[in-house]
């Protein structure tokens, strides 16, 4: 018999929730076996949804009233303390009464509530925000998103291994390719701080990846490479670019084909071709990033997503605790 995997849910966070929290978990549940749903939210507005939206896998549900608002700091979200949906969702990952942990919720105060109850893994020094993004044959994951701005070189090559390990447990059949995010290809392109980690991950070889130099910018679809590192700052500036231009030419092609007779047409004789373009570019299907470096995984849904995206975060929760993310990182560590 499996052992169920315990997912803490944060139910209260994020838009529309504990709605689109519900009903994702109810979706997932459908399709996945042996997983715990731990609900923590308001429990008069999570059963109504619990009768519309059934969930076929076992749960257990928190009540607590309170929660973290959008509108909250980081720092005034950790001093509403120990009562908040997310705080005890958190805690129960804390105290192994759950795998990992998902909220939809504020990242700021996520991450600074996480790191307050959840210790580092030993020898890395700071966490790194990582995410999914397609490229021409398959998936990369790129980080650090936004949890540090600045890095040195020793926070970069923790994230080489880190986004290796995540990728290892995501596509366990795929080999792990690393890359560096730079300004070139050549060696004596980017600052000291890319330059020296690049000599060092050149020198260092690590069983779980394959160090492949740098990437650009313009090359991170191609497919080459599948492990993307960087700062958070240049990380975090990057994602927001892609994800801009995908909506726009996504939109941009819409009204191409609906602005008059012949782009109808020509929609509807390409409606197969269309409807994977579109599948490829929707980001609830990418949804879910993953706060790596701490001693137990901690998940971000994006808080605007559907419950189409809430139940794929769930996924990714099921995959990285099926994949042994935090065993990865410790036994791969040099």
């Amino acid at each position: 018999m499996l052992t169920p995997i315990r997912i803490a849910v944060d139910a209260m966070g994020g838009d529309n929730s504990p709605e689109k929290v519900i009903r994702g978990i109810s979706l997932h549940s459908k399709k996945k076996e042996a997983i715990v749903y731990n609900i923590f939210g308001d429990l008069d507005k999570i059963s109504e949804y619990i009768k519309k939206y059934p969930i076929k896998q076992n749960y257990k549900l928190f009540d607590t009233k309170e929660k973290i608002s959008n509108e909250d700091t980081a720092l005034s979200a950790a001093k509403k303390g120990k009562n908040t949906s997310m705080w005890k969702a958190i805690d129960s990952v804390k105290c192994k009464e759950s795998d990992v942990v998902v909220s939809a919720g504020n990242t700021g105060a996520l991450f600074v509530i996480a790191k307050l109850n959840i210790p580092m893994i030993e020898n890395i020094d700071k966490p790194a925000l990582s995410a999914l993004w397609p490229n021409k044959i398959g998936m990369n994951v790129v980080l650090d998103l936004g949890a540090n701005v600045e890095c040195n070189e020793k926070n970069l090559i923790d994230f080489s291994l880190m986004g290796a390990a995540l990728h290892k447990s995501l596509f366990p059949h795929e080999a792990s390719k690393v890359s560096l995010l730079n300004i070139g290809s050549e060696e004596i392109k980017g600052n000291s701080t890319i330059k020296n980690t690049y000599k060092e991950l050149s020198n260092k070889k690590n069983p779980i990846y394959d160090f492949c130099g740098y990437i650009e910018g313009n090359q991170i679809m191609d497919g080459n490479v599948n492990v993307i590192v960087t700062d958070g700052f240049t990380g975090n500036v990057a994602l927001k670019t892609a994800e801009g231009t995908a909506n726009f030419i996504t939109n941009e092609l819409k009204n191409a084909l609906s602005g008059n007779i012949i782009g109808k047409i020509s929609s509807f004789l390409n409606i197969k071709n269309l409807k994977k373009f579109k599948e490829k570019l929707d980001p609830r299907l990418y949804n879910g990033a993953i706060l790596l470096g701490l001693n137990s995984p901690v998940i971000k849904s994006h808080g605007g997503t559907d419950y189409i995206g809430f139940a794929n975060s769930l996924g990714v929760c099921e995959k990285i605790i099926e994949g042994k993310l935090i065993e990865k990182i410790k036994n791969n560590i040099l």
